[in-house]
């Protein structure tokens, strides 16, 4: 079924449903061997709330409205102020929400998993993630080699580690500050550079341009980059963002509200600010944080290319 089609008969439905029973079996046991990954590892698992007051500013994610809250479009301010509280080792799989998304790896509500955890930076996370799709892949008897797409992707660690300045050196026709300057990045990005990611192997795009710094902290021996990565699988694939978290509190208040102006000059509304998790950042210990696409994992071990075979409902069939 292709996104954003209304148009089938009563009698197709069930069929279209039934048709998804062998994802929605894979989708259950993948979700049942995460769960079994951070409980071995003694992460808590947690449920922080869906109707927030503030969401992260963001320039292109838009919150959806819940009365005078909003659904939240990630768990990570709660999580995060969960740490600063003294939770060392959390994560959590739950619903997400972002007015708008919708395409054959988009949907505007979805299933994230997010982990943090204290004492680490961001390349201890890149190491828990080829463990975690590792131990997935091996629950489900697929090995260490996976077939997406008419592409075999070999899950055998260490995955690359690629800069995104060498990415723009590699695959694009101009250099990363002139991509900023233009306001070409994200262009740049989503058609020169990521269709080469995650094939044959997974990689890791790391050391964002300081400008996208987003939540993360920026490299001690180079400003000019942000601890962050993302991370590809099956050619294109983007599965996680992750960074080493910013725990200075002006600063990030600062990039709140730069990023809100950045919003109203888009016409797109400003947040509140979330202040009471700038209050407690001074109290984070030195950490780092990861949100995977649960919905996009399904969709690699499944070898689908759309997101609507491994979900029970999409928006149309409602």
């Amino acid at each position: 079924m292709s996104p954003g089609s209304r148009n089938s008969s009563p009698l197709e439905e069930p069929n279209r449903l039934a048709a998804r029973k062998p994802y929605l079996w894979l989708r259950s046991r993948i979700i049942q061997t995460i769960r079994r990954f951070f409980m071995e590892r003694e992460y808590l698992e947690v449920d922080t709330p869906y109707l927030i007051p503030a969401p992260a500013p963001e320039l292109h994610i838009d919150a959806i409205p819940a009365g005078d809250l909003f659904l939240h479009t990630s768990p990570e301010l709660c999580m995060k102020r969960l740490l600063a509280a003294g939770f060392p080792k959390i994560f959590q799989l739950g619903k997400c929400f972002r007015e708008g998304e919708r395409g054959s790896s988009h949907l505007p509500e979805f299933t994230m998993l997010e982990w943090y955890r204290a004492g680490i930076d961001y390349r201890g996370l890149m190491e828990e993630c080829e463990d975690l799709i590792l131990f997935v892949s091996e629950n489900l008897e697929l090995g260490r080699t996976v077939t997406f797409q008419g592409r075999e992707v070999a899950l055998e660690r260490p995955w690359p580690r690629l800069t995104v300045r060498k990415a723009f050196e590699r695959y694009t026709s101009i250099p990363m500050e002139e991509a900023l300057k233009s306001d070409r990045f994200d262009e740049c990005l989503a058609f020169d550079i990521e269709p080469r990611l995650g094939a044959p192997k997974p990689v890791f795009l790391c050391d964002y341009p300081a400008p996208l710094a987003a939540l993360s902290r920026l490299k001690p021996e180079d400003p000019s980059v942000a601890e962050r990565f993302e991370l590809y699988l099956g050619r294109g694939l983007e599965l996680a963002n992750a960074f080493s978290e910013l725990t200075d509190a002006e600063e990030q208040r600062h990039r709140f509200l730069l990023e809100s102006e950045n919003r109203r000059a888009l016409g797109k509304k400003a947040y509140p600010i979330a202040d009471k998790f700038i209050e407690a950042l001074p109290m984070m210990p030195a950490s780092a944080g990861i949100a995977l696409g649960v919905d996009r994992l399904v969709m690699f071990f499944a070898d689908t290319a759309a997101i609507d075979d491994v979900v029970t409902f999409t928006p149309e069939d409602l």
